[in-house]
Order: C-alpha cells, then sequence, then structure tokens
C-alpha cells in the first residue's frame, strides 16, 4: 500500500464540516434561487436546505390572506421550475456526504418544505414516560404512542429554542476546537 497523501500539496480544507456543506451547496446552485445563501443543516441522516425567496409584490395594506396566496404561489412556482436541478444535485450531495437531500423554502412569512425525511428513532420508556405518551393518545392529541413522541419533541423544541440553540452553538465550538486539534 502507497501513502497516497505523503507530502501532499493540497491544503487542508477550512471551516466546521456545517460551513464546507453549506459553501459546496452555495457552490452548487445557480445564481438567483435565492436571496441570500440558504440555511443548510444537518444531522446524521439529512441535509436540509431551505432558502429565501424574494417577496411577491404585494403592498403593506394586502389583505393577510392574499400575501399568504401569492407567498404559496411563489413557492409553488419555485418548487415546478428548479425541480430538475435540485434533484440533480440532491443526488450528487447523498452520493457524496451520504445523506438524504431536504428542500425548502421562505417566502415572506411562511416555510414550505418540499421534502423532509421521517426516521425512526428507538427508545426504551419507562412506564411512567409511556403513560404520558398513552394520555395524549387516549385524549386524542395524538394517534399512536410515536406520534405523541413526535409531538412531545416538537413542543420541547418550540418551547426550549433559546437553551436549544445555545447547546448548539457550545457543540459547533466544541467541532471548531477539534477541528484545529492534534491531527491523529
Amino acid at each position: 500500500m502507497r501513502n497516497l497523501h505523503y507530502m501532499s500539496t493540497a491544503k487542508e480544507e477550512a471551516g466546521s464540516p456545517t460551513e464546507q456543506l453549506r459553501a459546496w451547496f452555495v457552490g452548487r446552485m445557480p445564481d438567483g434561487w435565492f436571496a441570500e445563501p440558504p440555511d443548510v443543516r444537518l444531522d446524521r441522516e439529512e441535509i436540509t436546505v431551505v432558502g429565501h425567496l424574494e417577496d411577491p409584490g404585494t403592498g403593506p395594506d394586502t389583505a393577510e390572506a392574499e400575501r399568504a396566496a401569492a407567498a404559496d404561489g411563489r413557492a409553488r412556482k419555485f418548487r415546478e421550475e428548479t425541480r430538475e436541478h435540485r434533484v440533480e444535485i440532491a443526488r450528487e450531495a447523498e452520493l457524496r456526504f451520504g445523506r438524504k437531500v431536504s428542500w425548502g423554502v421562505i417566502c415572506g412569512d411562511r416555510k414550505v418544505m418540499f421534502t423532509t425525511v421521517s426516521v425512526p428513532v428507538m427508545t426504551r420508556l419507562r412506564q411512567s414516560e409511556r403513560r404520558v405518551l398513552d394520555t395524549l393518545v387516549d385524549a386524542g392529541v395524538a394517534r399512536s404512542r410515536s406520534d405523541a413522541l413526535a409531538w412531545c419533541v416538537r413542543l420541547v423544541g418550540e418551547h426550549e429554542d433559546t437553551w436549544l440553540a445555545q447547546l448548539r452553538e457550545a457543540l459547533r465550538r466544541v467541532e471548531e476546537v477539534r477541528a484545529v486539534g492534534p491531527q491523529a
């Protein structure tokens, strides 16, 4: 076996994996798709790309229902016009990064996700925790324990947003420190 990287003149890629991923998508997407660089997020299974579209030309005195319809129309138009190219980029990214790609847009105050990945997650719950889920099912809040657990996760995400943002920032900082640490 030869060491193909011995005395390589290639520069190490700078930035966190998330920054590198965002840069790859920005470089891969055509100019003009979004009003600003897209928000690119990743976890173990999925990469989510959400871009801001230009607001439709509705005035400040336009009714809320009309603004919502205009934003939905703009999002639908973008989805249809970019479908083939988005699929091509997603396939390339899935091969390169080993994760599924989901797309969405924000237009005005409306967020529209075109695709998302639902991933089964195994967990062990004690009886008291299962009773919480069963109560949500019995009350009609959720159709199943799985739905009830997803509902609980969404609720925590909504009400603990600040804490979760701080936790994510701390994890990002750990990622940065690891990137500049001693190379094994």
